[in-house]
């Protein structure tokens, strides 16, 4: 493989790419794509210390106030910490690939709990699923706590049925807007019905809420489970079409191709294989022509964690991890709205654009690149932090120096940008000095051109 495709693959798969573990790869695009789903066979939860809920039941909440307010501030502050646990493990992952799957199905089965024990589950079945049977992460879905108090299944009965998840299921997660109709949306929540968690997460069918009747869905009658409406769902091929656009638009170009998505389709719809169709956009030809390679704005994760993993940062502060999140548009575990982030160019206004071109002279100089009287940055945040850098931080240059120590400093911008570099920028480039590796490598992650990928 070339230089720029490994690049684009390891910004498409992951986060970027080290030359030194570049140089390690094998030659072959097969051997590399292969490589990269070995290494993501096995699954690394995140786990928390939740001790502080050894020994509390539902009981002890309700008749004591008190102590449910130090449960829920303590399971406050332990979210904080699932956050930052989310990140560090995206920056260092065992299993890249999966974590970048993980990443990517958060912003599709869109959840938000403010029980940590829900959270860290969920975000946890969301990685083992990431690259498996996608049937069985819908299901596995449809039962997590998180998700069932998110979109209030545990509130669906027999009685008076909840349509929220049923709706969501097939607009969001399976078909699309427009591929279902309103009876479908009801009688699929009577399916749904009875469905309930434990205090501890479990999930348990309550069968006195849960509607035994005949249920007419899609054409079809009987007395349909949940299970049974998802295995219906995704017999229709408008399911395989609606993921792989999904999936193309996130991992190729957010301007979708219709035949080489079609081509997506053929593969998913045989079997749901999360990993078989990955594969597949993987090795195809298209994922590495010109167009797609710098085609995409990074979310701000991609962003933070493509810069910590060039450079490695330690946080003085690890709540600014959150706080740095906030300021770029994206908080892990906090999506805006059950469809989640627009992406692409949603990602960049006025603002975060001024923020992303000055955080990286922020996080790895403890300095702000100089500009004109009406810098953003300066007016939001050194004015409110009285002149001083909102950030302590402490990279790690060595290891940088040691990763990139075959690459010559003028041709350090082969690494660290990706697509086509306009004529104004090269022109920038050349009055730049490169005496220094460090400081050629912040102005390069200063320049628009590193918001693509």
């Amino acid at each position: 493989m070339a230089l720029k495709e490994l690049q684009h693959l390891y910004w498409r798969a992951g986060f970027g790419i080290h030359p030194e573990t570049m140089h390690a790869l094998p030659k072959r695009r097969n051997d590399v794509v292969e490589q990269l789903f070995t290494d993501s066979k096995s699954s690394t939860p995140l786990q928390l210390d939740l001790s502080f809920m050894e020994g509390v039941t539902i009981k002890k909440i309700k008749d004591n106030p008190e102590f449910a307010k130090d449960i829920r501030d303590k399971s406050r502050k332990k979210l904080r910490d699932l956050n930052y646990a989310w990140i560090h493990q995206l920056a260092q992952p065992k299993e890249l690939l999966r974590e970048k799957m993980t990443l990517f199905w958060a912003n599709h089965f869109v959840c938000k709990s403010n029980n940590v024990v829900y959270a860290q589950q969920f975000n946890n079945t969301l990685r083992v699923h990431a690259l498996g049977d996608f049937k069985a992460f819908v299901k596995a879905i449809s039962k997590e706590a998180a998700m069932l108090k998110y979109l209030n299944g545990n509130q669906n009965r027999k009685a008076k049925p909840n349509e929220n998840f049923a709706r969501e299921l097939m607009e969001l997660f399976t078909l699309g807007e427009g591929h279902y109709s309103e009876t479908d949306i009801k009688e699929s929540a009577r399916a749904f019905t009875g469905y309930n968690h434990d205090f501890d997460g479990n999930f348990v069918l309550a069968k006195r809420r849960h509607d035994e009747g005949l249920k007419t869905f899609f054409g079809k009658t009987g007395n349909f489970s949940g299970d049974d409406i998802i295995d219906i769902i995704l017999e229709n091929k408008q399911c395989a079409v609606f993921i792989s656009d999904k999936i193309y638009r996130y991992f190729v170009n957010p301007k979708p191709n219709k035949k080489h998505i079609q081509a997506m389709v053929e593969v998913f719809y045989k079997d749901y294989n999360i990993e078989n169709l990955m594969r597949f956009v993987f090795l195809s030809d298209w994922l590495y022509d010109d167009e797609n390679m710098g085609s995409k704005i990074k979310s701000p994760i991609e962003y933070l964690v493509g810069l910590t993993n060039t450079v490695p940062v330690t946080f003085e502060k690890e709540r600014d991890l959150i706080k740095i999140q906030k300021l770029l548009g994206q908080t892990l575990l906090d999506p805006p709205n059950v469809a989640g982030w627009k992406g692409d160019k949603a990602w960049i206004d006025a603002n975060t654009i001024m923020v992303r071109l000055k955080l990286p002279s922020v996080i790895l100089n403890n300095a702000v690149i100089a500009s004109g009287e009406h810098d953003e940055f300066k007016k939001k945040f050194m004015k409110k932090h009285k002149g001083k850098l909102p950030f302590k931080t402490q990279p790690n240059w060595t290891t940088f120096l040691e990763n990139f120590e075959a690459v010559e400093t003028k041709d350090l911008q082969g690494y660290m940008l990706q697509g086509t570099i306009n004529k104004g920028t090269s022109d920038y480039l050349k009055t730049l000095s490169k005496v220094s590796k460090q400081e050629y490598c912040v102005q390069l992650m200063s320049l628009p051109e590193y918001q693509m990928c």
